[in-house]
């Protein structure tokens, strides 16, 4: 699971080109919304993307964006989850 987490830290930073930001300023269970990071709407719907890009999995509706962008922790949890059988 942490190697995931430090996957999504990185995939995170360069797909929203975070310049002043490193993988470790990244908590894993620190808000990846309204938090430190500063991420809006738009900057979710950027990771939505890249998440059914490079993983396979879907996130469909507010709701459950609510709980699965909770934090990178939640954030992989999901992913690992839901992903295709054999990505992990």
């Amino acid at each position: 699971m942490s190697n995931l987490i430090d996957e999504l830290r990185i995939k995170i930073i360069d797909t929203l080109r975070l310049e002043d930001v490193s993988p470790e300023d990244i908590g894993e269970e620190n808000p990846l919304v309204g938090g430190d990071l500063g991420l809006d709407s738009i900057d979710v719907l950027e990771l939505v993307i890249m998440i059914e890009k490079d993983y396979g999995v879907k996130i469909d509706n507010k709701e459950l964006g609510a709980r699965v962008f909770a934090n990178v922790k939640a954030l992989a949890v999901y992913i690992r989850e839901k992903a295709p059988k054999g990505i992990f």
